[in-house]
């Protein structure tokens, strides 16, 4: 018996090694990679909040356009996949991400709180935030520089509920009051009929805003800034390294060609050519 008993102990050694040869070959044999299941579906499916020069949708046709909807048109063209405006708002994009309604979010700004939630791609661009208002406002000071000179009693700040520029300024301020709308549209038109004193926006989104009004409309860059982040794609939380690595080598390359400064600059004229 004790014969018997020696003999199988030393027979469980090389049963776990086989058990786990098994189990990794097992493994090895189902792994597959986020965006090869992304190819046998078929779809790359583009999580889409309406943001221009960003992301801007046709209400005609439905169609998308914008540099970040042209990157995600161009990283389905490497999956050999068609591109999939799922659209959705800026206080949903997170949410939809993790309960995995797409399998990117487009435009997304790189903050610790979203880290927590969702990961990112390596920036495309980078991104502070800037405030555009009437030069002949007599609310805004004459030479104000930071937020605090912009922050009394009075004064009104349009911004679009649930974006980083949301989040910024809600922080940052303590007595103006802050006007949340769902989008440029409505955050522009609030300025422009006086509803609002100062729209809080991207600066390059405000830019877009100046050029188009340049008899009356000014930006200016606070300092202290009040966010400086890279605007990346937001990924799935669980997504491997490797999978991750292959939208940063995409966008890697994309970024030091200057192609992504081409799509830029072809959405600026785009939503400039609108705006006339």
């Amino acid at each position: 018996m004790l014969s018997l008993i020696t003999s199988a102990l030393r027979a469980l050694p090389a049963l776990a090694l086989m058990g786990g040869l098994s189990a990794t070959a097992a493994h090895a044999q189902t792994a597959e990679g986020y965006w090869q299941g992304v190819q046998k579906a078929g779809t790359l499916r583009c999580g889409a909040a309406v943001a221009p020069p960003y992301v801007m949708r046709d209400p005609a046709t439905g169609e998308y356009s914008g540099f970040f909807a042209d990157l995600c048109k161009e990283f389905a063209d490497v999956l050999k996949v068609k591109p999939e405006f799922v659209d959705t708002t800026w206080d949903n994009i997170v949410a939809g991400l993790q309960a995995g309604k797409w399998d990117l979010s487009l435009a997304l700004n790189r903050t610790p709180t979203r880290a927590m939630a969702v990961q990112f791609s390596i920036p495309a661009m980078e991104y502070q935030i800037s405030l555009a208002y009437n030069k002949n406002n007599l609310k805004i000071t004459a030479g104000a520089a930071s937020v605090a000179d912009i922050d009394k009693a009075g004064v009104t700040l349009a911004v679009m509920s649930g974006t980083a520029q949301d989040k910024a300024i809600s922080a940052a301020v303590k007595n103006a009051t802050i006007m949340r709308l769902p989008g440029n549209d409505e955050t522009r038109l609030a300025v422009t009929s006086k509803r609002a004193d100062i729209l809080v926006d991207a600066s390059d989104t405000n830019q877009l805003f100046t050029q188009s009004n340049p008899e009356w409309a000014v930006a200016l860059n606070p300092t202290p800034a009040l966010a400086k982040q890279g605007v990346a794609f937001g990924l799935p939380h669980n997504l491997s390294a490797a999978d991750v690595e292959v939208v940063d080598i995409f966008l890697e390359e994309k970024v030091a060609t200057g192609h992504v400064d081409a799509l830029i600059k072809k959405a600026v004229d785009e939503v400039l050519k609108g705006a006339k």
